[in-house]
C-alpha cells in the first residue's frame, strides 16, 4: 500500500494554491485553457482546474448554480474524484467557461 506523501513546509512559507492566483474571468479562462492543453488524457488537470476555479469563485455559489451539493462538488473535483461528464459540463457552464475543439497537428 502507498503511504501518503508528507511535505514539511519550512517556517515562513505557505503552500501554493492556484485558486489564490485566479483574480478574474480572464485568469480563469487562461488557466482552464492551459490545463485542457496539458491534460495527460485522464482528465486530471481539467478536474483540478475546475476545482481551483470553483474555489476561487466560491464553491457555495457554484453549488447553487449547478444544483449540486457543495460537498459533492468538492468530492467530484478532488484528485480522487471521478465525476460524470454531465457534472463536468454543469460546472463548466456555471463558471462561464467553454470547451474548444480544434484539429491537433502532430
Amino acid at each position: 500500500m502507498n503511504e501518503p506523501l508528507t511535505i514539511n513546509i519550512p517556517e515562513g512559507f505557505s503552500r501554493w494554491d492556484a485558486a489564490d492566483t485566479i483574480k478574474n474571468d480572464e485568469d480563469a479562462a487562461l488557466y482552464f485553457e492551459a490545463c485542457l492543453e496539458e491534460d495527460p488524457g485522464d482528465g486530471s488537470l481539467i478536474r483540478a482546474a475546475l476545482g481551483d476555479i470553483a474555489r476561487a469563485r466560491g464553491m457555495s455559489q457554484l453549488a447553487r448554480e449547478t444544483g449540486l451539493s457543495r460537498e459533492g462538488l468538492y468530492q467530484a473535483l478532488s484528485a480522487k474524484g471521478n465525476p460524470e461528464f454531465g457534472t463536468i459540463m454543469k460546472v463548466i457552464r456555471a463558471l462561464g467557461l467553454k470547451l474548444h475543439a480544434e484539429i491537433a497537428h502532430v
